[in-house]
């Protein structure tokens, strides 16, 4: 189950939208999702983590923080799991024991997603409301994925990496980096190779030290889907290379 905002204007109810076509295989994956629009009234600090975090953020970014983490607190409620006060560890949300979310920003609505109970999915989402140019492609690919720009936009590319990122360099990932092979952890974008995933998704794995896709490494389903202008992406399940 997705909770999600009450309808209104504005590319929210767009993302709630995509969002119910995922819902039977979030549900199967062991996932659930939340929506949170920054515009929303009483949105507060639920605790004093976030307080403290908040002090030293400017203005602009409060509304996307405290978004971010209420689409956290629905997500994980989407899964039967309720959670209060989630700081930060850096840049990074720290979520109480047992709780697993990721989190993503853009144009004024938050989206997450989060791991049900007992279950080992890998956790990615991002969520790209505003189109990248043609030219941001050099900074997203490598020449043996310049092929995928005949069925994806730079930027369904851009996101899908973005969440398999957060999959596979997250919290989760880090006890192990990169699969545990030397020398893989990825410096940018153009680390991770995409290739065809079927059914509207791609295949993300990490490449090793020379920039070649390595056999041994980490893979992630991620789904994509058009919001608008926009996509949004999420890491559906792991598999072999």
């Amino acid at each position: 189950m997705t909770v999600v905002p009450a309808a209104g204007s504005g590319p929210g109810p767009l993302v709630v939208a995509q969002l119910a076509l995922l819902g039977a295989e979030l549900s199967a994956a062991g996932l659930g999702a939340g929506v949170a629009l920054g515009t929303e009234p009483g949105l507060a600090p639920a605790g004093p983590g976030e307080s403290a975090a908040l002090s030293s953020m400017p203005a602009r970014r409060r509304s996307e923080f405290l978004a971010g983490r209420l689409a956290a607190r629905r997500a994980l409620r989407a899964v039967g799991l309720d959670c209060g006060d989630v700081p930060r560890a850096g840049r990074l949300p720290l979520f109480p024991p047992g709780r697993a979310a990721s989190i993503s920003h853009s144009a004024g609505v938050a989206l997450a997603v989060a791991r049900a109970p007992g279950r080992d999915t890998p956790l990615g989402c991002d969520l790209e409301l505003c189109p990248l140019p043609p030219g941001a492609a050099r900074l997203v690919l490598r020449a043996d994925e310049e092929h995928l720009l005949r069925e994806w936009s730079v930027t369904a590319l851009f996101s899908a990496k973005e969440a398999a990122w957060k999959a596979l360099l997250g919290p989760r990932a880090a006890r192990t980096p990169a699969g545990g092979h030397p020398g893989t952890d990825p410096g940018t974008l153009r680390d991770l190779r995409a290739g065809p995933g079927g059914a509207g998704g791609l295949r993300v794995r990490t490449r090793d030290g020379a920039g070649r896709p390595w056999a041994g490494s980490p893979v992630v389903r991620v789904r994509v889907l058009a919001v608008g202008p926009g996509v949004l992406s999420v890491v559906m399940a792991a598999g072999a290379g």
